[in-house]
């Protein structure tokens, strides 16, 4: 790793969170334990061989640790060190939701990182227990990654690739990039609904609680600084 070859606390703490993915990694640690296969669909782009470089740098740095370093089961977590870096990670999503949002480029229209945040972000609960499927139609993508189904029973939310059987209690239908729109919190559910770009069928019960299982978090209620996010609307 690149060093500024400085002693200014400044200099040293930027050579460990600003070193590429290091922050990314502490932000997904921030919602509790992951394994190492979960950590990889939160970098969908990060290799496993330097995942787990940068996982040994954080270990040795005393920024993560493993509750049980025997069992390659046992996932990774925060330190004190690293739970005390967590708000600053916050404070750079504040300032990426009021001034880097804009319409979507190609490249940033991630389907992996989009249902991974649905499985790993949504709260079960909100169905008060019941099981509940839901169906998500992604209508520009291809045959082969356009259905999902998301599993929500004994309070996880499981994603499934293919139908796992039973009844789809919501089915829900947009494209990608209104999808992450959505998750974003560039387009409210409530506007998206309204103006046909999300639709949502199914039980009474499920569509009412539909916006309680997004379980949208606070950065999606940070309004953006930048004109052109209008159009996203």
């Amino acid at each position: 790793m690149k060093s500024y070859g400085q002693f200014c606390p400044v200099a040293k703490a930027a050579e460990l969170f600003c070193e590429r993915w290091n922050a990314l990694i502490i932000r997904d640690l921030a919602h509790g334990p992951r394994r190492f296969s979960e950590l990889q669909r939160g970098v969908p782009l990060l290799s496993p061989s330097l995942l787990s470089a940068r996982l040994k740098w954080l270990i040795d740095e005393d920024i993560v640790t493993r509750p049980d370093p025997a069992d390659r089961n046992s996932g990774y977590m925060l330190t004190d060190a690293g739970r005390e870096f967590v708000p600053l990670v916050e404070a750079l999503g504040v300032w990426g939701q009021r001034w880097t949002r804009r319409a979507l480029k190609d490249h940033e229209i991630d389907l992996g990182l989009l249902v991974w945040s649905l499985e790993s972000a949504t709260d079960p609960n909100a169905f008060g227990g019941a099981r509940c499927l839901i169906k998500l139609e992604l209508t520009d993508q291809i045959a082969s990654k356009r259905d999902w189904w998301f599993l929500n029973q004994k309070g996880r939310c499981e994603l499934c690739v293919e139908d796992p059987g039973g009844e789809v209690n919501l089915y829900l239908a947009c494209t990608l990039p209104d999808a992450i729109y959505v998750v974003r919190g560039d387009l409210t559910p409530g506007t998206a609904i309204e103006t046909g770009r999300l639709e949502v069928i199914g039980d009474a019960w499920a569509r009412e609680a539909f916006t309680n299982w997004l379980n949208l978090g606070p950065l999606t209620r940070v309004g953006s600084r930048r004109p052109e996010t209008g159009a996203m609307r």
